[in-house]
């Protein structure tokens, strides 16, 4: 049981304190340990607590209050062999109380026994009042599973008890979104603003599955009903914002971005957000200051990185896309796409050998994909690497071992470095997976248009 912090608190507080300094015994209620021991625990002070509890169960060793503050205290510090010990002995005497039931949950729960919590607090529910912790509980245990159907009915129920509980709403909307059921949702929603018309969570969730489901007119009904339940509601005004995108308004969208400039502090997104209105709207150079203002106000949003380089590659400005994601990998030296945009400014603009690094980079990031190979082995080509380029597109090969463009590269690779036999393997399997490819190797390669090893190898006469 939590206990208002008041001036009778602050009293006995003050009385137990004394009372340790002095070492003279003063006599409190059970229920005054109580109140002390959690407020020790509120404010983490677990040593005090310790010593309030035990003192307490020295003058009142059957105070229930105090076996289960007891139990708490134990499972905040994970010693849970004695929590369970105390929870199991405090059932076999009071078999009906709840909070014993709801201890023990909590106690299997912290040791992933999550279907036993859930039996546990279904006991405990039965003999208690009050239906609602029970159920938030319940509700948290199914979400561990995964199980989010019964999570989202346990979530409902809090609802019903608390109408006013929007942690339990948006964990409602999670688990709809959790089972991909937007129309159940949406359902859902609907139903509860007839009850609660004026919650503005309700109106911005119910906006948010609109905009998933692509239902842009209604998204932007739900969002402006969530602003005139709240007018600095600055999630709405970005979902709205994002829907009026959809639908080619960028005027109004950026209209609404730029009011939640000045409802708080500016955010990266917002900022990304107005950006990428105005390129749309062809006012580049107000497009790119918004993209640069929300770069320098969170250079960890990769998105605005994206957008700038993105602008940048599609107007060929290859100078201005290897100076941005030269920033950007040395920011986030892991992110896969700030590499392969460094390594295609390189490979534009004639770097090789730093193109070669950042495609190396990629392929050691765990980037497979086909035309990163290509775009590799490319690469190695002007460098005139062959030996590299082999390796390269031997380890292509792991991955994509049915590729003709792979064998007829490598083949053709082998045959700049006079390895006939490997060369002639290599392009009969290339052949034999697709032959209709045959030009990847002759564009690649074009000597190989005259090459004797080709036509042995293929009987081309």
């Amino acid at each position: 049981m939590k206990f208002p912090f008041g001036d009778f608190s602050k009293f006995s507080i003050s009385r137990f304190e004394s009372m340790l300094k002095t070492n003279e015994i003063q006599y409190f209620d059970a229920s005054e340990f109580e109140e002390i021991g959690q407020y020790y625990i509120d404010t983490a002070n677990l040593s005090m607590a310790k010593k309030a509890i035990e003192v307490g169960l020295n003058q009142h060793p059957n105070a229930t209050e105090l076996i289960l503050l007891l139990i708490e205290y134990y499972t905040l510090t994970n010693s849970y062999e004695e929590a369970r010990i105390l929870v199991d002995n405090l059932i076999a005497i009071e078999p009906f109380n709840p909070y014993a039931f709801q201890h023990l949950a909590v106690i299997q729960s912290k040791c992933n026994k999550h279907q036993e919590a859930i039996d546990s607090l279904k006991k405990g529910l039965m003999h208690t009042d009050n239906k609602y912790e029970f159920h938030a509980l319940l509700a948290m245990e199914y979400l561990h599973l995964d199980a989010f159907f019964m999570a989202k009915e346990y979530f409902i129920r809090c609802l019903e008890e608390e109408v006013t509980d929007n942690h339990a709403l948006y964990n409602i909307i999670y688990c709809f979104e959790s089972l991909k059921d937007h129309d159940g949702a949406i359902a859902y929603m609907n139903e509860f603003l007839n009850r609660d018309p004026y919650n503005e969570v309700a109106w911005h969730q119910l906006g948010r599955q609109y905009l998933a489901k692509q239902m842009y007119e209604q998204a932007i009904t739900s969002f402006d009903f969530a602003i005139i339940c709240d007018e600095t509601f600055v999630g709405a005004y970005l979902e709205l914002g994002k829907a009026l995108e959809q639908l080619g308004r960028y005027n109004e969208a950026i209209n609404h971005y730029e009011i939640t400039l000045g409802i708080d502090d500016p955010t990266a997104f917002a900022l990304l957000r107005i950006g990428e209105c105005h390129l749309k709207l062809k006012n580049h150079d107000l497009g790119i200051k918004f993209l640069k203002n929300a770069i320098h106000e969170d250079p960890l949003l990769d998105k605005s990185w994206l957008a700038i380089c993105g602008y940048y590659m599609r107007s060929k400005s290859y100078e201005k896309v290897l100076q941005y994601s030269k920033k950007a990998v040395k920011i986030d030296s892991s992110h896969v796409i700030y590499w392969r945009l460094y390594a295609q400014a390189n490979k534009a603009l004639g770097f090789f050998e730093e193109a070669n690094i950042a495609y190396e980079h990629l392929v050691n990031l765990g980037n497979y994909e086909l035309q990163t190979w290509l775009d590799w082995v490319g690469v190695l080509l002007q460098l005139k690497d062959y030996n590299k380029g082999i390796e390269a597109l031997q380890q292509g090969l792991e991955f994509h071992p049915e590729n003709s463009s792979l064998n007829y590269m490598l083949a053709g690779f082998y045959m700049m470095e006079a390895k006939a036999n490997e060369a002639s393997f290599f392009l009969k399997n290339a052949y034999a997976i697709n032959p209709n490819e045959l030009d990847v190797l002759y564009e690649t390669f074009p000597s190989s248009r005259t090459s004797v090893l080709v036509k042995d190898t293929l009987s081309i006469s």
